[in-house]
């Protein structure tokens, strides 16, 4: 349509495979098309080489922002040494180029119960950026401290005093706690937007690696609270901006 290409070449683009086979992997070059975010490597249990395979794949075929989660600080050096790879070491997540503009219909906001919930909530934070949404980052108000929470209200609401006048901003909260999981139960009985629930694998022996708190937060009393499997904070950033666009 606009002139940039031949109708004989589009067709020939059209009539290629939505997918390039490069042996170990098949690249889904039409997975942004079809969902609107592309292909994310998981890089856990991949070999350096093999996700090299597929960063060039994924730029060959035009993707400009690529994400690896679950990245070694090992490979990670590796593979920056072929692409520009920025690595975030607590999330164990890399990202190549540049994070988009938002362009979310309000904010995500990813809370913590504690300190060492940071890990996987900074993967979840660093999904939803790539993904252009706008983050605002809450960390260590857990139930322990309940006041920490409620000093962040501004952030929880986004109801409205009335149409002129807009208190903040959240429209998807991410909640992400491990021990008892109760945060997720809290903000989901504050908040009046989605919460996703993460539960972690952060508490003593009878957490069961975060089970009991995958557990409480299925179990949660309060209202619009879903949750995703244990330590997965890509999961949750990735639904989290799903939400705030539509």
């Amino acid at each position: 349509k606009a002139g940039s290409m031949s109708i004989d070449d589009a067709l020939l683009e059209i009539k290629k495979e939505p997918f390039e086979d490069i042996g170990y992997a098949k690249v889904d070059l039409h997975r942004k098309i079809r969902q609107g975010a592309a292909e994310v490597i998981y890089g856990a249990g991949k070999t350096p080489e093999q996700m090299i395979g597929i960063v060039s794949a994924m730029l060959k075929n035009g993707q400009d922002h690529i994400l690896i989660t679950r990245l070694s600080s090992e490979a990670a050096d590796m593979i920056s040494q072929v692409h520009p790879l920025h690595y975030h070491k607590d999330a164990r997540v890399g990202i190549i180029g540049e994070m988009p503009k938002p362009t979310g219909k309000g904010k995500v906001v990813v809370a913590t119960g504690g300190t060492s919930d940071i890990p996987v909530a900074e993967e979840a934070a660093l999904t939803a950026e790539i993904h252009a949404n706008e983050v605002v980052r809450l960390y260590d108000v857990g139930v322990a401290g309940l006041h920490r929470l409620l000093n962040h209200m501004d952030e929880i609401y986004t109801l409205s005093l009335h149409d002129a006048l807009p208190i903040l901003s959240a429209s998807v909260i991410i909640a992400i706690a491990g021990m008892e999981g109760a945060l997720a139960s809290v903000i989901g009985g504050l908040a009046d937007c989605p919460v996703i629930a993460v539960p972690t694998s952060v508490g003593y022996g009878a957490s069961f690696g975060g089970v009991s708190a995958l557990l409480s937060m299925l179990n949660s009393c309060a209202s619009g609270v879903s949750v995703v499997n244990i330590d997965n904070g890509f999961g949750a950033g990735y639904l989290a901006g799903m939400m705030n666009h539509m």
